[in-house]
This record gives C-alpha cells, sequence and structure tokens, in this order.
C-alpha cells in the first residue's frame, strides 16, 4: 500500500494523529507531555513517539502500514521558537515512512488552516497554551501571544488552571478572593496543597500539571462559583484582545481551535463580546476542524507541490528536492 497521508498535531496536551490511506481513515493520540532538551523541543524524541503514534493509529484500520506516505504534516508547538532544527524531523520520519513530502509548521498554522481551510482571517489556538495567527497564508504573518506560561500564554489552559489554583490556595489560607469549591477540587485531584507545590515545581513539564486543572475550574464555573465564573470569563477577554491584535492587514474573519474551546459558552462569549467590542465589522466563523485535520490538509497539499514555505513558521521537505530534502526559503513575509 502507498500514497497514504498523515497529519500530526504536537501541543501541550501530547500527539494526535490523522490518517488516511487506501480509502481508510485512522486516529491516534498519545497525551504525555511535549519532550523538551533545555526548554526547547527535543525533536528526536519527539519523532520517535509520532512514529509509534502513527503506526499504532493505523495498524487497527487498515492492512498494513503504508509503505510510503505522499505526504506528512507536523504542526507543533514552539515553532517559532522552541525548535531548533525543524530539518531533524525530515531526517528522522522520511525514509522511515517513504515521505513524498513533509511539512514542519507551527501547530498555530496546523490550527488555522483547520480552523478556515486556506482562507484568510485570524485563528486563536488554545490548549495548554495560547498562540493566535492572522494571517493570508502569503504576504502577512501576524502571530500574538505564544510567549509561554511564564511570559504569556494569556487565557490558555495554564493561565486558567493557574488562576484556579491560586484561588483554591487563598482559600486554603484564609485569605481575601479564595474559592472553596476550588480549594475541594484541588484536594480531589492533586491531594495536599504541599503535594501540588512539588509536583508543579518539580516537574519538567509545569504548564502541563497547570493546565490540567482548567476542567475543574470549568465545573466549579458552571456549578455556581462566582471565583470559577470569573477566571473564565477573564479568559475571554484575554483571548478576545489577542486575536484583535493579530487582525491588521486582514479582513476581520475569526475562529478558533484547541481543546480549551470545549469549554462553550464559559469562553465562547466573552470572546467574541470581547472581539466585538474592539473590532465591531468582526465576523465569526465556526472551526472547519481541528489542528490534525489542519495538518492532514497541509499534507496533502505539499504531496501536490501546493505548499510553499514560510519562515519561521512553515518549511516544506521533498525526496525529490535537493540533497536534504529542504525547499529554499522565500523573501521573509512581513511578521509581527
Amino acid at each position: 500500500m502507498s500514497g497514504g497521508f498523515a497529519g500530526v498535531d504536537v501541543g501541550g496536551g501530547g500527539i494526535r494523529v490523522r490518517v488516511e490511506s487506501g480509502g481508510e481513515s485512522a486516529y491516534g493520540e498519545d497525551a504525555a507531555p511535549v519532550p523538551r532538551d533545555g526548554g526547547r523541543v527535543d525533536l528526536e524524541r519527539l519523532a520517535a513517539r509520532i512514529a509509534a503514534v502513527v503506526e499504532d493509529a493505523v495498524r487497527p484500520s487498515v492492512p498494513a502500514v503504508p509503505e510510503r506516505f505522499a505526504g506528512m504534516a507536523v504542526g507543533v508547538t514552539g515553532l517559532p521558537g522552541l525548535v531548533r532544527d525543524p530539518e531533524t524531523l525530515w531526517r528522522a520520519l522520511g525514509e522511515r515512512f517513504g515521505l513524498g513530502a513533509l511539512v514542519v509548521a507551527g501547530d498555530m498554522v496546523t490550527t488555522h488552516v483547520g480552523a478556515l481551510g486556506f482562507q484568510p482571517g485570524v485563528v486563536v489556538a488554545a490548549g495548554t497554551g495560547v498562540i493566535t495567527l492572522g494571517t493570508d497564508l502569503d504576504g502577512v504573518w501576524n502571530q500574538s501571544d505564544g510567549w509561554g506560561h511564564l511570559l504569556g500564554d494569556h487565557g490558555g489552559g495554564a493561565w486558567v488552571g493557574m488562576h484556579g489554583l491560586q484561588a483554591a490556595l487563598r482559600a486554603h489560607d484564609g485569605r481575601a478572593g479564595g474559592s472553596p469549591p476550588l480549594l475541594e477540587r484541588l484536594t480531589a485531584r492533586f491531594g495536599h496543597p504541599l503535594d501540588l507545590v512539588a509536583l508543579v515545581y518539580e516537574s519538567a513539564s509545569p504548564a502541563h500539571h497547570l493546565a490540567s486543572f482548567a476542567p475543574s475550574v470549568a465545573d466549579a464555573a458552571r456549578a455556581g462559583d462566582p471565583v470559577a465564573r470569573d477566571i473564565w470569563a477573564e479568559a475571554g477577554r484575554q483571548l478576545g484582545q489577542t486575536a484583535v491584535a493579530a487582525a491588521t492587514g486582514l479582513d476581520p474573519v475569526f475562529s478558533w481551535g484547541g481543546r480549551l474551546f470545549d469549554a462553550a459558552d464559559l469562553l465562547t462569549e466573552p470572546f467574541q463580546s470581547t472581539v466585538r467590542a474592539l473590532l465591531p465589522g468582526a465576523r465569526f466563523a465556526p472551526p472547519r476542524g481541528s489542528s490534525a485535520d489542519g495538518a492532514l490538509a497541509l499534507a496533502r497539499a505539499a504531496a501536490g507541490g501546493e505548499v510553499r514555505p514560510h519562515h519561521p513558521y512553515l518549511y516544506v521537505f521533498a525526496a525529490s528536492r535537493s540533497r536534504t530534502g529542504a525547499e529554499a526559503a522565500p523573501p521573509p513575509p512581513r511578521t509581527r
């Protein structure tokens, strides 16, 4: 079997893949944190995990793992900024899967394509972190936020979880602004607050643990806790401000992606009302698909030679091109 396509979404919550081959579709997931090396994404370890998820996803769904994938696309968190050498994924995955073409892009690019197809607009990608991309996939590339849980990612999963845990700890201490319902959920999930402190500060991925509390903050908000509801309302406002900041030079069409938006009305109403208040002509387009869907669409387009690189957001490697397979970069796009 040959000619399959694979879309890979690598975010703070793990790896998700979508594979199409021989008329069959397969899905796979690895929920472990993204491997790091000195703060950067460890691409060699990541490649091994991607390969395992793709192969495990395909085996139950199709007779055999495809001998050759015509195209694969990987949307990876931390690109640009925390990905040192995207060609590492080409070297590790190209021969293993007989790739005709590989796209390595920021997960904000695959989320954008998943949400809007290949149409221009602004897409907020909110999961463990937050990064927003306003682009026409040509000359306009506006990034907003995406600075990590210590410097930014305002309104993202780690931000929501952190504020929820802070409110729980205030209740534990008897300080003003605390939330007893969130304290109950903290102890149910993590045990004593001292156990939480050890877990977060000793972790190689503290953002992952902070974000894991976001669903508990949503539960408390829906149960009527005003502190939890205020956290979600502020998260929506932060995402709305981030979205508007990325709209320069574009038709004001907005969409979204990422698992944080599973919070639905807790997040989407304050998000959209903030955007409308700042940009009255804004229009909203519900996402067509996920980041993995966007990666799959990029894989198909790359196999047909329809994707060109836009550094530092999108790299294209192909077996038919230069010795390394890397396509030469065009003039730098306008970024902000």
